[in-house]
């Protein structure tokens, strides 16, 4: 899986996020020959336009060896099932029930599909923040919000992915009234401090509120509530915080100061410096996180 493990052939690679799919071929080695985004919008469109991207792509570069795809979800990851690369029970209208294989199974090579978060879980281990990591917890907090957690190049997961979006954190209805936006749980963490609740919350994204600061704490709280968890839980050696929401300036402060005030000084680690600034941290590979997982998912294929 490491590059320069010896595997070759050309790799197409799908980063399927909540707004955008981006698709790329790439060598063995992770360069890219070829890339595109597409708008996620419905399957009927989305999976057409992306096997046709492939299909121009390997008609110019050579034929695809195998497909690595990093997918919002719910979705079976599972290679043992026989819904494997199928959305479950995404509240994205119109997914539920597609699959990969049916789009790119025209190919005839093989296809690894994991979870999004833990394919940029995956790239940032190898090639971003969490290099020099044994064990490495990604969160994007954007569209949605989830959790990819890498231990020595292998992301974990259970019967099915993690969902870290869909724990309930403790929610002061004085401090902040809203409902919450998630179909399924109402206020869970999704519900509460992605994009979409936001935006329904106060009308307008969060770098639109960088001026208010019980806005940005409210926020930072909800994530730090997460950051904290996944401490007590899966023990990182470092946590990565992406997505849109994250970018947003003071956010990430926020959840450092927040997460630190959570722990009380329980963990004593070298890794959790004060003020966790070299422990929390922004993506090192930015938005191409995801992609570089995609590759790397696509190089276990081969």
């Amino acid at each position: 899986m490491e590059q320069g493990s010896g595997a070759t052939g050309l790799i197409g690679a799908v980063e399927a996020g909540g707004t955008k799919f981006v698709a790329a071929l790439a060598t063995a080695q992770g360069d890219v020959l070829a890339r595109v985004r597409i708008p996620t919008e419905t399957p009927d469109r989305c999976f057409p336009a992306m096997a046709a991207f492939f299909e121009e792509a390997q008609g110019q570069h050579g034929a695809i060896a195998a497909f690595g795809v990093a997918s919002f979800g719910p979705i079976d990851i599972d290679p043992a099932s026989p819904a494997y690369g199928t959305f479950t029970t995404t509240p994205k209208p119109g997914w539920s029930g597609a699959r990969f294989h049916d789009a790119l199974g025209r190919f005839g090579a093989p296809i690894v599909v994991d979870t999004d978060v833990n394919g940029a879980a995956l790239g940032e281990w190898q090639a971003g923040a969490g290099q020099g990591c044994d064990t490495v917890a990604y969160t994007t907090v954007g569209t949605g919000i989830g959790t990819g957690v890498v231990h020595k190049g292998r992301p974990l997961m259970g019967i099915s992915h993690f969902e870290s979006g869909h724990i309930l954190p403790p929610h002061d209805r004085a401090t902040d009234p809203f409902d919450g936006s998630c179909p399924y749980h109402g206020d869970c963490l999704e519900g509460l401090a992605c994009g979409p609740a936001i935006e329904k919350r106060w009308g307008r994204s969060l770098d639109q509120l960088v001026g208010d600061a019980g806005a940005i704490d409210l926020i930072g709280g909800y994530v730090a509530h997460l950051a904290a968890t996944l401490v007590l839980l899966h023990m990182p050696d470092r946590l990565i915080f992406g997505g849109g929401v994250m970018k947003a300036p003071g956010v990430l402060a926020s959840v450092r100061r927040q997460t630190e005030g959570k722990l009380a000084g329980y963990v004593k680690h070298p890794r959790l410096d004060a003020g966790l600034e070299r422990y929390i941290v922004a993506p090192g590979l930015g938005d191409d996180a995801g992609i570089t997982g995609a590759i790397a998912l696509g190089r276990q294929a081969l």
